[in-house]
This record gives C-alpha cells, structure tokens and sequence, in this order.
C-alpha cells in the first residue's frame, strides 16, 4: 500500500476511496492513543468521592470511547467510502471565501524547479 500524503491523498489526485483508506490507516493509532488516554483520565474520575463527579466521569469516558471507535473508525469512514468524490465537494462561493492554508508547503514544491536528491547531487571533495 502507498504512503499516505502528509496533507492529504484527495489533494494529490489519489481516488476519493483510496483516500478514505490512506487517512483511516494513517490516523488511526493517533485517534487510538488520544483515546486510551482521555478515557483513563476521565475513568479516574469514576474513583472520586463526590457522588456528583462519578458519572460525570463515567459518562465522558464512555463518550470518548464511542467517539473514538464507533463514530471516528467506523461511521465517518463508511459513509466517506460510500460518498467517493462527493465526500470532499465544497460550494463554490464557500471555496473562494475560505484562505488556502499550506502548511506543508505543497504549492512551493509544485512551484519551484525538482532538487535533485543527495545521491545524484555533486560533492565537494577535499584535495
């Protein structure tokens, strides 16, 4: 399976459903960590003494787990696989407004001439 792009596969012309599989593999440990983490802190929660904080606790921990794996690893992606190419459409008016954030730098790559990488490029030697 190919890398996934840093910002985005949809936005280096990878098909919409090859992307919804890059973007589920490439953040899925993320989205994983983050929630074994808020779930052990808010599980710790459940320990607390104040009748009041205890399914306060409980119900976030519950809320992040379904979130994590339910809605995030299982939903979202299967309705973008179904959606394919509409999954990523955005109105015109509203795409003309929003500021083009590249924070990768992708525009510059596309911009500026190929460097040629360390294994092909000339090296100075000492006489």
């Amino acid at each position: 399976m190919p890398q996934p792009e840093p910002d985005g596969p949809w936005l280096h012309g990878v098909p919409a459903r090859l992307a919804v599989v890059q973007g589920l593999h490439a953040g899925r440990s993320v989205v994983t960590a983050a929630a074994i983490i808020m779930t052990a802190v808010f599980g710790g929660f459940v320990f607390s003494h104040s009748a009041m904080i205890r399914p306060i606790g409980f119900g976030l921990a519950f809320g992040v787990l379904v979130d994590a794996f339910v809605v995030r690893m299982l939903i979202v992606p299967s309705l973008m696989h179904l959606a394919g190419d509409k999954a990523w459409w955005l109105p015109r008016w509203l795409d003309r407004r929003l500021p083009n954030l590249d924070v990768e730098g992708a525009a510059l790559e596309r911009q500026h001439p190929h460097v040629p990488d360390r294994e092909s490029a000339p090296t100075l030697t000492s006489s």
